[in-house]
């Protein structure tokens, strides 16, 4: 059979796997890189699935990688070979207008090409999703996802959220105007967008806000700026941007800012597993002292993030965060605050339903009965729904029914998009009265660009 050799950039890689996979191509690592070609990096083999021959096009890269696989199509479904060569001389890359391919639907996603991977010798949590269960949304998007009006409401809240940074990194003024929480959120909504240090238009804006991040980074692995206010919140934020900006840079650790992002990645981590309490939750403060389904989900997602980008997390610190998390359910589907006992309400009933999802809970009854208290309270149709926490409900709402695609995300995405864009103000932002324009227009920013399938933590 014949072989065909194509070298890419560590990012560019990513992106041409995912295209691949989404075309129904297997990916597999190796072989060996041939002597002769004199570069070095990740070398994978794609081989055309049951279904024979490879067809459709995706917009960007993804081009490449259709043109790559087409031997298998043509000539007995040769073995085609993309290697990620560790060049240092390309230009940034611009991202792309449209959404890119979706990244591998099993984790860890592509990352950088020398990221840390689990230590063996330590269980770790690393589930695999049920044959035959629902696929999310990451590899079957709806016709029409983006269209113009969103396209060009997401370009101006950037524009007005780049405007709102201060010189420090953070994002806004008053109250919450240093809210490591609010940093990490902003540049979540840029790189959701596929700006990174030194890539895209806004790239220095994720740059100044990472630096901030860097800074605000303790030797005891809190991340906390000195205006915080429940210190495990941010901290909860802050570790899932660094596990983000860890997973979609380009050279791994290499670089000194790379090193600096894993460094403190690694140490947020460990102080998350120490301080688990002994229900499986986390509060307000860096002790294992008390919990709540609120503050326990932004741990759960921040630890995903990591093991995602490769950082070795325990499996009982997850299992036990699920127990916690189960026991915080009601009868009605919903999610309490805090055992033993509290009302369901929308917004942390969605986070609890994602915290499952995260912890590699992907069909379980309490997903189910999760869903449906959803569907009868937190869609823009809901009677019962209300407007308290309506940002904190809209983030994690649009998680869980991407998550659990189907006619779930079917159902959610076009209300959702209609609702979101009726409430952007005429400057492009979106507004919250209790933790003001930066916090709610990044939250915007966020759902609004899960389509675009660039944040590896929106897999499954």
């Amino acid at each position: 059979m014949g072989t065909a050799w194509i070298i890419l950039g560590t990012e560019a890689l990513a992106r041409v796997l995912s295209a691949a996979v989404s075309a129904g191509v297997s990916a597999a690592t190796g072989p060996a890189l041939p002597a002769d070609m004199g570069a070095r990096g990740t070398a994978v083999t794609f081989a055309a699935g049951a279904g024979g021959a490879v067809s459709g096009d995706r917009a960007g890269l993804a081009a490449l990688s259709l043109l790559a696989v087409d031997a298998m199509s043509t000539t007995a479904r040769a073995p085609v070979h993309v290697f990620a060569a560790a060049r240092r001389d390309d230009p940034p890359e611009e991202p792309p207008s449209g959404p890119p391919p979706g990244p591998m639907p099993t984790p860890p996603p592509i990352g950088p090409v020398d990221a840390p991977v689990a230590v063996p010798s330590r269980e770790t949590a690393d589930p695999v999703r049920p044959e035959g269960m629902v696929r999310s949304a990451q590899n079957t998007p709806l016709a029409g996802e983006i269209t113009g009006d969103l396209d060009r409401a997401v370009a101006r809240g950037l524009a007005a959220l780049a405007n709102m940074q201060n010189p420090d990194g953070t994002f806004g003024s008053g109250r919450f105007g240093s809210n490591v929480a609010i940093t990490s959120l902003a540049a979540l909504a840029f790189m959701a967008d596929g700006h990174l240090p030194g890539r895209g238009r806004y790239g220095h804006v994720v740059e100044r806000a990472l630096e901030n991040i860097l800074r605000n980074s303790t030797e005891t692995g809190l991340i906390t700026s000195d205006t915080g206010s429940g210190p495990m919140y941010g901290h909860g934020f802050a570790a899932l941007f660094l596990g983000e900006i860890y997973g979609m840079t380009p050279d791994g650790g290499e670089t000194p800012l790379s090193r600096r992002v894993h460094e403190a990645l690694v140490r947020a981590c460990r102080l998350i597993e120490r301080t688990q309490n002994e229900e499986g939750g986390w509060r307000y403060n860096p002790v294992p002292y008390d919990a709540d389904v609120s503050v326990t989900i932004a741990q759960v997602m921040a630890l995903r993030s990591a093991r995602n980008a490769g950082i070795e997390i325990p499996k009982s610190t997850i299992d036990r965060a699920v127990e916690y998390i189960r026991k915080c359910q009601n009868p009605d589907g919903g999610f309490m605050y805090q055992l033993p006992s509290g009302v369901s309400l929308w917004p942390r009933s969605a986070a609890g339903v994602a915290s499952l999802y995260y912890a590699g809970i992907y069909s379980d009854n309490a997903i189910d009965r999760g869903l449906a208290y959803l569907r009868r309270h937190a869609l823009p149709t809901s009677p019962s729904r209300t407007e308290s926490h309506y940002w904190y409900g809209q983030y994690y709402v649009a998680q869980t029914m991407y998550l659990a695609g189907g006619d779930e995300w079917a159902r959610f995405w076009p209300l959702v998009r209609r609702e979101l864009l009726a409430r952007q103000n005429p400057a492009g932002t979106w507004t919250d009265q209790s933790f003001g324009t930066a916090y709610a227009t990044s939250m915007a920013l966020i759902v609004l660009q899960m389509p675009k399938r660039y944040l590896p933590i929106f897999q499954k």
